[in-house]
C-alpha cells in the first residue's frame, strides 16, 4: 500500500487524465514498479503494463497523426510517430510530472540513479498509460497522453525527430541504404552501460554510449548525424 503522500502524487497525475475521484491508487502504483524492485520485494513489476501501453500510446499517437494530418503519406506519418513514442521523449515527459520521484527501485539500481535513467521512464510511462486504459477506460488514456505528450511535442512540417529516425531518413533518401547498429555491453546490473556503434554500408558513422541499447544508439545517430553534416 502507498502511503498517503505517495497516493497523493498519483491522483494529481490521475487528474491529469480527467480522473477527479479515485480512492484506490493501487492499480496505478503499480505501473512504477521497475523490476529491480519487485525482484527484491516479491512483488509484481511494471513491465506487463508497459507491454499494454506501448501498444495504447503507438495507437493514439497514430490516430492523432492521421487526424492532424491528412495529407501526408504513410512514410511521414511513421517517421512522426517514432519522434513521438521514443524513449527520449517519453522519458522527458515523465520528467517533467515527476515519475523520477515516484518509480520504485532495487537498491544496485537506486544507488546508481536509476530514477533518471531514461529507459526506465520510458518504461513507466508507457505502463502509466496501461494502467490508466485498464483502470479507467480508453478515453482517459487517450486525453492524458493528447494533453501531456503528443500535444507538447513540435509538430510543424520539418520538426525535428529523434536521432535514429533522423539518420534513417537521410540514409535512405542519400545513401541508398538503411543504418544498421552494433551494441556491446561494458557495465553491470546494477550499473549498466552500452557502446553501440551505427553503420551504413559497412561504413562505421557514429558511435555512442548510455546506460541502455537504445540510449547507446541515439547517441551514436547524433554523432554520425554530426559527421555527415561537416562532409
Amino acid at each position: 500500500m502507498p502511503g498517503e503522500n505517495r497516493r497523493r502524487r498519483l491522483r494529481s497525475l490521475l487528474g491529469l487524465a480527467g480522473v477527479r475521484l479515485a480512492p484506490d491508487t493501487d492499480a496505478i502504483d503499480r505501473a512504477f514498479v521497475h523490476e529491480s524492485h519487485a525482484r527484491e520485494a516479491g512483488v509484481p513489476s511494471n513491465e506487463r503494463l508497459e507491454f499494454l501501453g506501448d501498444s495504447i500510446l503507438g495507437a493514439i499517437a497514430a490516430a492523432w497523426l492521421f487526424e492532424r494530418f491528412p495529407q501526408e503519406p504513410e512514410g511521414e506519418l511513421t517517421l512522426r510517430k517514432a519522434g513521438i513514442v521514443n524513449d527520449a521523449q517519453l522519458a522527458q515527459t515523465a520528467r517533467r510530472l515527476g515519475f523520477s520521484d515516484l518509480v520504485l527501485l532495487g537498491a544496485g539500481m537506486r544507488n546508481a540513479g536509476g530514477e533518471q535513467n531514461a529507459s526506465v521512464l520510458a518504461d513507466a510511462f508507457e505502463a502509466f498509460v496501461g494502467a490508466l486504459y485498464l483502470r479507467y477506460g480508453l478515453e482517459r488514456a487517450r486525453r492524458f497522453v493528447l494533453r501531456e505528450h503528443v500535444e507538447k511535442l513540435a509538430h510543424e512540417p520539418g520538426a525535428p525527430l529523434d536521432p535514429k529516425t533522423r539518420l534513417q531518413h537521410h540514409a535512405q533518401a542519400h545513401l541508398g541504404a538503411t543504418p544498421t547498429y552494433r551494441e556491446e555491453s561494458r557495465g553491470t546490473p546494477q550499473q549498466p552501460e552500452f557502446f553501440a556503434r551505427v553503420e551504413v554500408s559497412g561504413r562505421t558513422l557514429g558511435t555512442g554510449s548510455g546506460t541502455s541499447k537504445k540510449i547507446a544508439q541515439l547517441a551514436a545517430a547524433q554523432d554520425a548525424l554530426r559527421r555527415l553534416e561537416t562532409e
